[in-house]
């Protein structure tokens, strides 16, 4: 018997690719630890680990996320307001590094000199597995199949897989897969490949699986009070039905089936993957929709003008750090933190209502709210002389005046 070459863990999903990567490891004489990450897509665990366990892995984990994925992922990317190129909420870039920083554990208590994962040579998330692994453990030694010329040029599409996969003995279902690719977790699926690389082609009726069709969805809205403290969701009530909810997770997940209910949270968008390419991508995420437009409505409630300007450049900094794979990075943990900072006030209730694909914000209320109702009114004077505001419009108007009067005298010189 030849001698191992190491022990390699995989990120495994029970899939065709990984599972063909999971028994080709094997027969390039690696000893293969299946890892599935449990963070909230709809799957079998114990049948995926019953199939790795048969295609002769030495060891299964099967590791719920969903919690940390929630709490250490998720509600950071609510606080920065994380939205890439204006449309992605980059439900697929946050769960990269929740998933590899335990595969990483896993690796080092295990003794595995190795790593690998089914990413594409293409896309973004082998950048963002692998720059979380390097990051927390630098002497790790990655194996991306897809990257291999000896692999790659075996396995050109999903009939050599399939092939492949008959040979061996590894069970693949029998009704044929959808003509696209899909990524599923607690956040979003996003939907891309196939039929939907032409970017003209209308996406199909029956692709989306997490939210209703709009036309199709309730008459009648959900009416949600949503609590936030230092940033984040800590209380949910469907003001309707007296529903509450408080823990993390529960309030990620019942905000899901509220915006799914009346179809919250599509977008089909050309976006610039971080490699150089376009891609032409599908994204369902009803209950970071909602959060989305809650949280930016009570942001501005409860924060000074001047640091949401600077708070606003840095989440769109934030946003492209998640989304390039850059989690670890010093700066994004700068950024971070300074995002964080900015949430110490932004606290307090907003009522939103929930209804045919769109998040309507109907009300808020904070006890660290910057809105002074006298100062502000059209009937009560205030604290505010309106005789001020003419100094202030012809300080302002100075370099106006000049700017055009270099115009006037431009035009007068033709």
């Amino acid at each position: 018997m030849s001698k191992s070459k190491g022990t390699v863990v995989l990120a495994y999903s029970g899939g065709l690719d990984t599972s063909c990567i999971l028994v080709w490891l094997k027969e390039q004489g690696y000893d293969v630890i299946a890892y599935l990450a449990n963070i909230g897509q709809d799957e079998d665990f114990d049948a995926a680990q019953k199939k790795a366990q048969s295609l002769g892995a030495k060891k299964v984990f099967i590791e719920d996320l969903r919690a940390e994925f929630v709490e250490e992922f998720i509600w950071p990317a609510v606080q920065a307001s994380a939205i890439y190129e204006d449309r992605y909420l980059l439900g697929t870039s946050i769960a990269r590094p929740c998933i590899a920083r335990r595969q990483v554990k896993i690796a080092q208590r295990e003794g595995a000199q190795f790593v690998s994962h089914g990413a594409t040579g293409k896309g973004n998330d082998q950048i963002r597995f692998e720059l979380t692994c390097y990051a927390l453990y630098p002497e790790v030694k990655i194996i991306a199949p897809w990257r291999i010329p000896e692999f790659y040029n075996r396995f050109k599409g999903r009939k050599d897989l399939m092939d492949f996969a008959q040979k061996h003995g590894i069970s693949v279902p029998v009704t044929p897969k959808a003509p696209w690719s899909m990524d599923a977790n607690l956040m979003h699926i996003s939907y891309e490949s196939g039929i939907l690389e032409n970017p003209k082609n209308h996406a199909p009726d029956d692709l989306y699986q997490m939210t209703k069709n709009p036309a199709e969805s309730p008459d009648s809205p959900d009416v949600l009070e949503i609590e936030f403290a230092k940033g984040v969701p800590v209380k949910v009530t469907n003001v309707k039905e007296g529903k509450c909810v408080d823990s993390a997770l529960q309030i990620f997940m019942y905000l899901n089936e509220i915006g799914g209910k009346h179809g919250v949270g599509r977008v089909d968008i050309v976006e610039n993957r971080f490699i150089g390419m376009k891609s032409r991508g599908i994204y369902e995420t009803p209950g970071g929709t909602i959060l989305y437009h809650a949280h930016l409505d009570i942001e501005t409630f409860t924060m000074d003008r001047e640091v949401r300007k600077l708070k606003q450049g840095l989440g769109v900094k934030f946003s492209e750090l998640i989304y390039n794979g850059f989690w670890y990075s010093p700066e994004c943990e700068f950024v971070r933190h300074c995002i964080q900072k900015s949430q110490e006030n932004v606290e307090g209730k907003v009522q939103v209502s929930v209804l045919k694909g769109q998040v309507y914000i109907l009300g808020r209320e904070s006890r660290k709210s910057l809105y002074n109702e006298e100062l502000v009114s059209m009937d009560v004077q205030g604290d505010y002389d309106p005789c001020d505001a003419s100094g202030f419009i012809k300080i302002n108007a100075v370099r106006l005046k000049e700017y055009h009067r270099l115009l006037s005298q431009a035009d007068s010189q033709h």
